[in-house]
């Protein structure tokens, strides 16, 4: 199969298990604390692949300071994005953070524009509006109910520089992820966050300890489905799909978590699906076939035309 349609079919699923992710967190709220509920699945994760990655460690050519990178992606990346987006909604509205996420995909292409000197062309342009529209329309009630207005500043402020984090990070790993394997990608990050979590854990969250021989059945399928999937299956997949896609590709792609997002917030926790919201999960839907389909063939036209080029060099 061609590694593009299965980059984007991995892609796809990653997306499906993200989309998820919203409602495990549902699952787990009433008995486990925001930062137990992230700090746990990636201790767990770090533990499970510890083995595996150690073993290739040594039998390679890489010294400490060739993974010291994900320190920086970790401190800069992915911890301001977890922490601050918890931060960020305890201080201001969950409809707030809704709208303010979809600015994700935006920020990233601009860091892919700037950092990987990635271009947008015509097929991302067209995919990336006919994405916003859709997503406008399945948040149409978090549109409404939105309140920007300076008491939720400071709250607002800290999702932002969330989502900032999270393009930084992702595009970071782009630039990274041929030197490094999939597995070593995902344990080095979660190292690092699992051990800038943990004095957050301890401070704010000890009680939860305490509380676990007594999770319910939901609060075990949740974190067990943000262990297993989101945070490691995911992770695995996401890294592998980014060896052969854009980071910009990779950006308007997530907007496929508001169209997958729906249906399982609708047949798991019981939230209405409206006739706006189907239409704008089908637009989502439809920019992303666009981009994997149309865009695909612009880069592998890219492709070949470059090749009888450098063979006349």
């Amino acid at each position: 199969m061609n590694k593009s349609i299965m980059s984007w079919a991995i892609l796809f699923f990653c997306n499906l298990i993200w989309a998820f992710h919203f409602t495990s967190i549902k699952l787990t709220q009433d008995q486990v604390g925001p930062y137990f509920t992230v700090w746990a699945p990636m201790l767990l994760a770090t533990i499970f692949l510890a083995p595996f990655v150690v073993r290739d460690f040594r039998k390679g050519n890489k010294r400490l300071k060739d993974v010291l990178v994900f320190v920086q992606l970790a401190a800069l990346g992915a911890f301001p994005s977890q922490v601050l987006m918890t931060w960020g909604t305890q201080y201001s509205l969950a409809s707030n953070a809704a709208i303010l996420v979809m600015a994700l995909p935006v920020i990233t292409a601009v860091f892919a524009f700037f950092i990987l000197r990635e271009k947008m062309n015509t097929a991302r342009w067209i995919s990336f509006g006919i994405a916003i529209i859709g997503v406008v329309l399945c948040s149409t009630d978090d549109i409404k109910s939105a309140d920007l207005s300076s008491r939720y500043a400071v709250g607002n402020i800290m999702i932002f520089l969330a989502i900032l984090g999270n393009a930084y990070y992702n595009v970071g790993c782009k630039k990274v992820a041929n030197d490094y394997t999939e597995m070593e990608m995902v344990f080095y990050t979660y190292l690092v966050m699992s051990i800038l979590l943990t004095p957050l854990v301890l401070y704010y969250e000890p009680d939860t300890f305490a509380r676990i021989p007594d999770f319910t059945t939901n609060t075990w399928i949740g974190m067990i489905s943000l262990t297993v999937f989101h945070n490691f299956l995911s992770m695995l997949l996401l890294f592998k799909a980014m060896k052969n896609l854009d980071a910009m590709q990779i950006a308007v792609s997530n907007y496929l978590i508001t169209f997958m997002g729906l249906p399982i917030a609708a047949i798991w926790l019981g939230e209405t699906l409206n006739q706006q919201a189907i239409i704008g999960g089908i637009l989502v839907l439809t920019s992303t076939l666009i981009l994997s389909i149309v865009d695909s063939k612009v880069q592998q036209k890219k492709v070949v035309n470059i090749n009888p080029e450098t063979a006349k060099l």
